[in-house]
């Protein structure tokens, strides 16, 4: 990948000297909330940076105490004069959740959808060589008509939360404004590697006056620069509507993307060429490759099959909220690939452009949904499909998008929402035949109506956290094996919360949902036991931990902790990887791992106690206060040692373990403090109160 990103920079330079010109527009705004802008437009404004939200603090600390409603972003700006021949686009990444545009006080447009691109050309409006008044009003109340339709799975953090950009652009261009999208398609067939064809698809838009002859110049590149293969060809633009062309491309011996193990990128760089001089340039990447899941067996990336270890992903950072930085995308990203995850769910919404981009550079198998989500009002139709268009369209060329999501947990009213995710599902197909498209359920079946309308059913379930026992995923997996053979399954929500301020010794198999009580230490026997049953099962095509990371939920109080969900595997800030990270991390990686669990239990009340490793590197030897234990059990998976019966010393006992991986020696310490008087006192402590004011996320 090194090799790539010179070359694409000066791509990119080229850009900025023939016809197209793309801006960063995020600095210099004015910001002010408030309901009724006339009466507070002379009152003082905060100066703000895009990206930028409103929310973050005030939906993380505190339930049903955050601020959603409308507010305001001022911008001046002055054109060139020399802009005035030219076309003239602002384009926003995320914008939460509705947005209306004004330039100089006139109408410019708007978008519903907190989680899309759009765009507003400005071309008309503006007044060259002068300055020009940009407000734009911004409003995060939930709403019938916009999904999410509430706050109540997540936040929907208010502001222009990702980058904006001003694209400056000849009459004649690649279109901009096809709903946000590079106005390019690349798909692909038949692709191995012997052979792979290519369609490129290239929207075209002329708003001069007459027709134009231009050509049109495709150009692939390998990774280091060289031509894989080129095309031009002459094309007639017409002055009326946009117009497609296709250029078709047979590769010989092509590369392929192999996800992690191979994430080969070629680059497409798209020129329109007038009178030998370049006027509109596009830049796409091409991953060659091919999904396949096989029912009862698990995915094929061009026939060869690979893991799916999945991990979903909720975009918000503790003081952040969703206006992060580059960098605090690729953390998560670092994080993810670090716990060796190979495919990750983005729930459950459009997330960032970054985040797909270096998706496709690191290897990731991806999973994108819209946030048609928890509840149905029967008025979003209209906005899911939109919502469900500006993804596809926007992402059409990751090579690491295998699915498309259409919605989680949505059943009632019965005939309206059969109806909706049965358009939905040929609206994607339209858009996209070559992806699959999956559902999901909060159920234990696949017979839920509203959920077998696409080609894949997820299915979300809690097992031993909402109800029942740990162990009884194993039973639900072999039914599901019996009643439903032959389907696309994927367990696509799993977990327990895990606040690592609360620990347990010893814990049960019953769920903490009803307490207020959510010990790591519960957690990660959850995850023990569950993985163990999963990994065995390979009618479960992928499955998905809720959640990588903790996150908001302003309407909810989970485990002593107001507007937050915990079921993360990393705290909220990510500065805390939880025991359960390191046991999907000895499982997953290839990295060597050894791992002494309940590292943060450290007041101990139990004289004799288990002792827990996670191992990778082979069996490890234990020490407690310097003598060697040699008895262990094997646990639910071939990274896990139990080593039973330890006794500990009262006072300040030092467990260690110790392994030795291709001549390298690797310890993990940890200290606990055991007190016969902790007993006592546990003993005494007051039954905790159930109630049942939650909801269940």
């Amino acid at each position: 990948m090194k090799r790539f990103l010179p070359s694409l920079l000066c791509i990119f330079m080229l850009i900025q000297a023939y016809g197209r010109d793309s801006q960063p527009f995020n600095d210099g705004w004015l910001f002010k909330k408030a309901e009724d802008l006339p009466k507070t437009l002379n009152e003082d404004w905060l100066p703000v940076k895009i990206p930028h939200t409103w929310n973050a603090e005030d939906m993380q600390v505190k339930k049903n105490t955050f601020y959603a409603g409308e507010a305001y972003y001022r911008k001046t700006y002055t054109p060139d004069p020399s802009l005035g021949d030219k076309r003239v686009f602002l384009r926003f990444e995320g914008v939460a959740a509705v947005a209306e545009v004004y330039i100089n006080g006139v109408f410019a447009g708007n978008h519903k959808g907190g989680y899309s691109a759009f765009v507003i050309e400005m071309t008309k409006l503006l007044r060259y060589g002068q300055e020009n008044e940009i407000l734009v009003k911004v409003d995060n109340n939930s709403r019938p008509d916009v999904i999410p339709v509430n706050h109540t799975l997540f936040g929907v953090y208010g502001g222009i939360y990702r980058p904006m950009e001003l694209i400056v652009t000849e009459k004649l261009n690649i279109t901009v404004t096809d709903y946000a999208s590079p106005g390019i398609y690349i798909s692909q067939k038949n692709v191995s590697d012997k052979s792979a064809e290519i369609s490129v698809k290239i929207k075209l838009e002329n708003k001069n006056h007459d027709t134009k002859n231009v050509r049109l110049l495709t150009t692939i590149y390998e990774m280091d620069g060289k031509v894989k293969s080129k095309q031009e060809m002459p094309v007639t633009v017409l002055p009326q509507g946009r117009q497609f062309f296709v250029q078709e491309f047979a590769l010989k011996s092509p590369h392929l993307w192999q996800g992690l193990e191979d994430p080969y990128l070629y680059k497409v760089v798209i020129q329109l060429v007038s009178d030998n001089k370049v006027i509109d340039e596009v830049i796409q990447p091409l991953g060659l490759r091919h999904f396949e899941l096989k029912a009862g067996d698990g995915m094929y990336l061009n026939g060869k099959k690979v893991p799916m270890y999945g991990v979903c992903r909720h975009q918000d950072w503790w003081g952040t909220g969703s206006a992060l930085t580059n960098e605090q995308h690729d953390t998560d990203l670092a994080i993810i690939k670090e716990i060796g995850a190979t495919t990750i769910r983005f729930a459950h919404y459009q997330q960032a452009e970054r985040i797909y981009a270096k998706c496709d550079s690191i290897g990731f198998i991806v999973w994108a949904e819209i946030p048609f989500v928890n509840r149905v009002s029967t008025r979003e139709s209209g906005n899911a499909r939109q919502q469900l268009t500006e993804l596809i369209r926007q992402n059409y060329n990751h090579p690491s998008i295998y699915v498309w999501g259409l919605h989680n947990e949505v059943y009632t009213p019965y005939d309206y929402t059969v109806s909706l995710t049965t358009d939905l599902n040929d609206l994607a197909k339209t858009e996209d035949p070559d992806r699959y498209t999956v559902s999901v359920s909060g159920y234990s079946k696949v017979d839920q109506a509203s959920n077998l309308n696409a080609d894949i059913q997820g299915i979300n379930h809690y097992f031993g956290w909402y109800s029942g026992e740990i162990s009884d995923v194993e039973k639900w997996i072999k039914g599901m094996e019996k009643d439903f053979p032959g389907y696309k399954v994927i367990f696509s929500e799993y977990g327990a919360e895990a606040n690592v301020d609360q620990q347990e010794e010893v814990v049960g198999e019953f769920g903490r949902y009803f307490s207020q009580f959510y010990p790591e230490t519960f957690s990660t026997k959850f995850h023990e036991i569950q993985w163990g049953f999963i990994s065995k099962h390979p009618y479960l095509l992928a499955s998905y931990v809720w959640n990588t990371f903790d996150f908001a939920t302003p309407v909810n109080t989970q485990g002593g902790v107001e507007a937050r969900n915990m079921k993360g595997l990393v705290t909220f800030d990510r500065k805390i990887k939880k025991d359960p990270f390191y046991w999907y991390k000895a499982n997953w990686s290839k990295e060597p791992v050894l791992y002494l669990t309940q590292r943060r239990a450290i007041e101990r009340e139990n004289e004799v106690t288990p002792v827990t490793v996670y191992s990778n590197i082979g069996v490890p030897r234990l020490f407690v206060n310097g003598l060697e234990i040699t008895n262990f059990k094997e646990g639910t998976t071939p990274v896990h040692y139990i080593f039973n019966n330890i006794k500990l010393n009262t006072g300040e006992n030092v467990i260690e373990a110790k392994a030795v991986k291709d001549g390298k020696e690797y310890s993990d310490k940890i200290v606990w403090n055991y007190s016969p008087d902790s007993k006592k006192a546990a003993n005494t402590k007051q039954p905790e109160k159930k109630t049942a004011e939650h909801i269940g996320l």
